[in-house]
């Protein structure tokens, strides 16, 4: 059958396609920017008849229509891969949850140990010439899902960009069960905070320490996205990219002629990422660009591919670190905020790349029940998830400095921290350093 016979077989309505959900279904609705539209308010509309319905989805942008239904927790329970602040209200509301995991595993999570899906719907590009409905810039773990699910709605949007790389990045009409042609609501943008001053000079502490032909990679927030910035006004040349996420930072320097991928060991020329979240600028960059090589995260995030990459720099931001150098990123005390995503495997692939680096940044304060507090701490605050534990760790970056916790014992790692803590919490940390006997007494900071 042509596929544009297929294709009108299989088009139904919002409403027909998810009349197959039933109460205690397990429903996926995919990743960020692929979560569904139409679909997700046809399924609210059905709220009243439902109940212990189950929902997985990741990073939201916008509130499922699904979890703004009246007391949504009779109904739906949203079960979240990674947070965003949407994700954070969710929860708060009490009808949602998080998915521990290192994102790596996530494909893995799905043909292993979650088993069957009762039905997957999320937005994808336009089918083209060859029947294939592009996952648009969120391959991530779109196959793996697709793989789980007994029945795949496919819910096309006209704006989303059909991102490139030939690894999974795409479901052909024939695997799809039906196809709901929504609204075409523009994509969801997340816009970069302006860059303030400590972010400026985090981002110089580390720019300096880039060489031609690195391979990068940018966690999400403002400190990495400034790097990315300083290094589009820089003299680098020659960069790569081989990242979780995709930002508009890559953009400006893309556009800048800082990054060609020439000197990568593998996938040479090539942009490589699991999912991206920005601004139209980087949709329009990331649509149809044979430059970019969209891939599953268990490709992107794999601790041995990044090891073979010669020169991975991996920059990414923490809640909170304390003096034996465990990182949080994920909470502050038993309050979640994000994930562990892909941050230990990026910390670990770049410190075994020849010539890697991964630096972890902060701000040395930040403002907490209307008080300014130190984010380098004695010990985590109490129900704090370690996310990268302090064998790991390598650079530290503050706006008062950097330091190389490898190859240091408790006291030098003391001394290290506190010397690029807030000087107005440097004495206080030294008392409880003492406390802990990890003070050697050697010098003061």
């Amino acid at each position: 059958m042509a596929h544009s016979d297929l294709y009108a077989k299989k088009r139904t309505t919002a409403e027909k396609a998810v009349s197959i959900i039933k109460s205690g279904d397990w429903v996926d609705y995919g990743w960020c920017l692929g979560h569904p539209v139409a679909t997700d308010k046809a399924l609210a509309a059905r709220a009243k008849e439902l109940s212990d319905v189950k929902v997985r989805g990741g990073i939201s942008l916008w509130m499922p229509e699904i979890c703004a239904v009246p007391n949504p927790k009779k109904h739906f329970t949203w079960n979240a891969w990674h947070c965003s602040g949407i994700d954070r209200r969710i929860i708060d509301m009490g009808c949602g949850y998080y998915g521990p995991m290192r994102y790596s595993e996530l494909p893995r999570f799905y043909r292993e140990s979650i088993g069957p899906i009762d039905v997957a719907m999320f937005q994808v590009a336009p089918m083209d010439e060859h029947g294939y409905f592009n996952f648009g810039p969120q391959a991530s773990h779109m196959m793996a899902v697709c793989e789980q699910a007994r029945v795949i709605i496919v819910e096309v949007n006209q704006n989303m960009p059909r991102c490139l790389g030939g690894i999974e990045e795409a479901i052909h009409i024939s695997q799809v069960d039906f196809i709901v042609e929504g609204d075409n609501p523009p994509l969801a943008q997340l816009n970069s905070a302006p860059l303030t001053e400590v972010d400026k000079k985090v981002a110089e502490l580390i720019v300096e320490e880039i060489p031609n032909g690195a391979c990068l990679q940018l966690g999400i927030g403002g400190m990495p996205n400034a790097v990315g910035r300083l290094i589009a006004e820089s003299d680098l040349k020659d960069l790569g990219v081989h990242t979780e996420m995709y930002v508009d930072a890559f953009v400006d320097m893309s556009l800048q002629g800082k990054i060609n991928g020439s000197r990568k060991s593998i996938d040479r020329f090539r942009q490589v990422f699991a999912f991206a979240a920005g601004t139209r600028k980087m949709y329009d960059f990331l649509h149809n660009n044979p430059e970019i090589m969209s891939c599953p995260v268990d490709y992107c995030n794999d601790v041995r591919k990044v090891a073979v990459i010669d020169n991975f720099i991996s920059i990414n931001n923490a809640v909170e670190i304390d003096l034996f150098g465990q990182v949080s990123s994920e909470s502050a005390g038993t309050r979640h905020i994000s994930g562990t995503g892909g941050q230990l495997d990026f910390v670990m692939g770049a410190y075994v790349s020849n010539g890697g680096k991964s630096f972890i940044c902060l701000s040395s304060t930040c403002i907490r029940d209307g008080e300014v507090k130190s984010r380098i701490v004695p010990t985590l605050a109490s129900g704090s998830i370690v996310t990268d534990s302090r064998t790991c760790v390598q650079w530290v970056v503050t706006e008062f400095g950097k330091v190389n916790l490898k190859g240091k014992s408790t006291w030098e790692r003391t001394e290290a921290l506190i010397s690029i803590a807030h000087p107005d919490f440097r004495e206080e940390l030294i008392r409880q350093a003492q406390h802990m006997k990890i003070w050697r007494n050697s010098h003061r900071i």
